[in-house]
């Protein structure tokens, strides 16, 4: 065992600054983080039900729809009928959803630059390796549940 200050304790304080950093790019870009964050999601996966992409992010599905409200009414998604259950919603951005997520990513990626510039090129490499495998495992192998 190491000494030191635990993961959330180092990574909390970063989280926070990060976001702090990205709301003026996001207001910009006329995006709230939930926005944002659903616009993230739906790239990944064209097409998805709300309840699914609220599951995916770790948001209430009644909690999203101002949200998705909101992005709709600004044409960057679309909610249509699911065929196979007219009930569900299937979710996808416009081109003009593409490109504000697109922009909007970018320009925080460029904030994020700076501070990745801290660290030598094999640092940022295994940093940024290391956090995507940490990221991608599923919530219940973190938190033991």
């Amino acid at each position: 065992m190491t000494e030191g200050p635990d993961l959330a304790a180092m990574i909390s304080p970063l989280s926070r600054a990060l976001i702090e950093a990205e709301l003026p790019v996001l207001r910009e870009h006329g995006l709230s983080m939930w926005a944002y964050v659903v616009l993230l999601a739906l790239g990944a996966e064209p097409l998805r039900t709300q309840a699914a992409l609220a599951e995916s992010i770790g948001a209430d599905k009644t909690r999203i729809i101002g949200v998705l409200d909101d992005l709709q009414r600004k044409g960057l998604i679309e909610r249509t009928p699911d065929p196979a259950d007219r009930r569900a919603r299937l979710l996808s951005l416009t081109d003009e959803g593409l490109r504000v997520r697109g922009s909007a990513q970018a320009a925080i990626q460029r904030k994020e630059e700076r501070l990745l510039a801290r660290l030598s090129e094999e640092d940022r490499r295994g940093f940024l390796r290391a956090l995507q495998t940490l990221a991608a495992l599923p919530r219940e192998e973190i938190t033991g549940t």
